[in-house]
């Protein structure tokens, strides 16, 4: 008896009213649950609609990352990029230590099968949103090593890539035009 909640309804003149009949408390949360439910989800929908730009915007400017490097385009890319000659640093791109920092992973080199699972562990440590870069042939399709037993015909075999940086070595010049490139599509929110 006590959990039960009138209904009623007021009338224009303010005078009179009635009593339409009795509610369960039930079924009076169920109602302002949905009600609730469905203004948290417009206020999402409003926010998201004037933060995710910035949002977007702010990741653009400051991609974190790693570089994974497994052969000679190891040697080649970071060496070169990160160096003072090309400093890619100017562009916003730091290499955090840990993976749940880091925004996006680079592969570069020839990936075998023994160590695909190991790459596969550091791309599900990263945290949402993140995004990966295939860099050179052996990355991209296993480059000269493609018909040996052990390697890995691309990196997208193991994760899904989302930009390729060709190239044998892959030169310093490419790989900044392929960091301006990603920002340009996180700025816009494109993958």
């Amino acid at each position: 008896m006590g959990d039960e909640l009138p209904r009623v309804i007021h009338m224009r003149d303010g005078s009179a009213h009635a009593v339409v009949g009795l509610d369960s408390s039930e079924d009076f949360l169920e109602r302002t649950d949905g009600l609730v439910g469905k203004l948290a989800q417009d206020v999402r929908k409003g926010l998201w609609k004037v933060l995710g730009p910035l949002l977007y915007w702010g990741r653009g400017f400051s991609p974190w990352g790693s570089h994974f490097g497994i052969a000679c385009c190891s040697i080649e890319v970071p060496m070169a990029v990160f160096g003072p000659l090309f400093d890619v640093e100017r562009h916003g791109v730091l290499s955090p230590s840990t993976a749940r920092q880091w925004d996006m992973l680079w592969v570069s080199g020839t990936v075998t099968r023994k160590l695909a699972p190991r790459i596969r562990i550091l791309y599900e440590q990263m945290l949402e949103p993140k995004w990966v870069v295939a860099i050179g042939d052996c990355a991209i399709s296993g480059g000269p090593f493609y018909d040996s037993y052990n390697v890995v015909k691309g990196v997208d075999k193991i994760m899904p890539v989302d930009m390729y940086v060709p190239g044998c070595p892959v030169r310093p010049e490419t790989f900044i035009d392929a960091i301006i490139e990603f920002r340009r599509r996180v700025r816009e929110g494109k993958r």
